[in-house]
């Protein structure tokens, strides 16, 4: 059976999208979503910003703005699905899951929570000073941002490894007390993309206050450019690209023609105002088409909101018949459906499916008879929910098994006894 690899990526609704966001995230994201066999998540994580932020107003227009900018840059809510977060209320139902197991141990050795604690005994303060449980409980709660689509490959950068490792702990942890349920996801490092500097040639970020917003009106773009620091070289003095803070956002843009020729007008001794313009009018360039798109999208909140909420509702076709699965699992079940299999269990005992995990990381099922003897093996699967999809296909199906059996290379060991026990089961449903 072929499946498709799932990537997810999560974006906090805490500020205004800069060119770090655009170079860093959004443009290689968006050209990602287009990949053949490849299903792509994005999401607004306003319920992460809650943590570090506690301005109602700027998150709300955070996540206008972060909205539109992923749509103005080219992201198609056919093709994947772009929902909000906070719209998915199965995500903190299954946050609580895992916090029931998740050890407080593994949750002490996150960075965030380190770094503040560190950070407060180095003031001498009490180390748990200013620390909130949901700086605390993060990690779990982007695990469950994850684990709740199954999701194969989460790009992040190389701080939030750590953090799609504890997802693999939680994903582990459930799976063991309850069954296969979760596949460990893995992270995604792109190295050759770009980190772009501020004005101040730091790393661009918020933090620093030396960001250059991703669609600034024209004038405004210029003028941040035109302030970006340089050194004190005079015009006809050669110039060094590397430690450029221009060259490097102006190759983050270019091609590589065009960048070759910005080194070479570097060696020549170029003006930095001259060198200014060049970068202003190469981002622009790029930038404008998008800026149009950007600022109707702002006009027009009510456009991004009726995309967000069909996002959402695409989303919920997969959380919500997934959680009613994990609440089983779990044993949150209505007390008439356990009654009524006891019923059976004591008539009858029936045959049943097993699913495992084999060496090769890939997920089986096999179908045993009441009397415990094997009848059909299963071939692999790259997750256990696409397993669980073969199986109802199975049983709902129970008539066509036999071109099932075929059509996904099954090793049927007792051919009339497996259609015979498949017919049992369906009965059942």
């Amino acid at each position: 059976m072929t499946t498709t690899t799932r990537f997810l990526t999560g974006i906090t609704t805490s500020g205004t999208p800069h060119l770090g966001n655009y170079v860093g995230s959004i443009r290689p994201a968006v050209r990602a979503s287009l990949t053949p066999g490849v299903e792509s998540f994005y999401f607004l994580a306003d319920y992460h910003a809650l943590i570090k932020i506690d301005n109602p107003e700027r998150i709300q227009r955070s996540t206008l703005e972060i909205a539109a900018s992923w749509l103005a840059a080219g992201l198609d809510p056919s093709h994947v699905t772009f929902y909000r977060q906070s719209d998915i209320p199965e995500i903190q139902e299954l946050c609580w899951f895992l916090t029931c197991v998740t050890g407080k141990g593994l949750l002490n050795r996150a960075h965030a929570y380190k770094a503040a604690t560190d950070k407060n005994a180095a003031a001498g303060t009490e180390l748990d000073d200013g620390v909130t449980a949901g700086l605390f409980m993060y990690p779990v709660l982007m695990g469950a941002d994850i684990l709740m689509f199954n999701a194969h490959k989460v790009p992040v950068g190389r701080d939030q490894i750590q953090h799609i490792e504890m997802a693999r702990d939680m994903a582990a942890s459930f799976n063991h007390l309850y069954g296969e349920h979760f596949t460990p996801p893995q992270a995604v490092i792109d190295d050759a993309v770009a980190t772009l500097p501020g004005l101040d040639g730091r790393k661009m970020s918020k933090s620093y206050d030396n960001t250059i917003p991703l669609f600034a009106p024209r004038e405004q773009l210029r003028k941040l450019i035109l302030s970006i620091k340089t050194d004190s070289r005079a015009p006809g003095e050669p110039k060094e690209p590397e430690g450029s803070a221009l060259f490097q956002i102006y190759q983050a843009f270019a091609s590589t023609e065009e960048t070759e020729a910005l080194r070479a007008h570097y060696a020549a001794g170029i003006a930095w105002g001259e060198a200014k313009e060049l970068l202003f009018e190469r981002i622009d360039q790029e930038i404008a088409p998008m800026r149009t798109a950007y600022e109707d999208y702002i006009a027009h909140p009510e456009k991004v909101e009726a995309i967000l909420l069909a996002g959402a509702a695409k989303a919920r076709q997969i959380t919500s018949p997934f959680m009613q699965t994990l609440r089983h699992a779990v044993g949150l079940r209505r007390l008439s459906v356990a009654s009524s299999n006891r019923q059976k269990t004591e008539k009858s005992k029936l045959p049943s499916f097993k699913q495992f995990r084999e060496k090769d990381g890939l997920f089986y099922f096999k179908l045993v008879s009441s009397a415990g003897e094997e009848l059909l093996l299963s071939s692999g699967f790259a997750d256990p929910k696409s397993a669980g999809a073969a199986i109802r296909q199975l049983v709902e199906q129970a008539d066509e098994a036999k071109t099932l059996f075929q059509t996904h290379g099954y090793h049927v060991r007792a051919d009339e006894l497996a259609l015979q026990a498949l017919k049992e089961l369906q009965d059942t449903v």
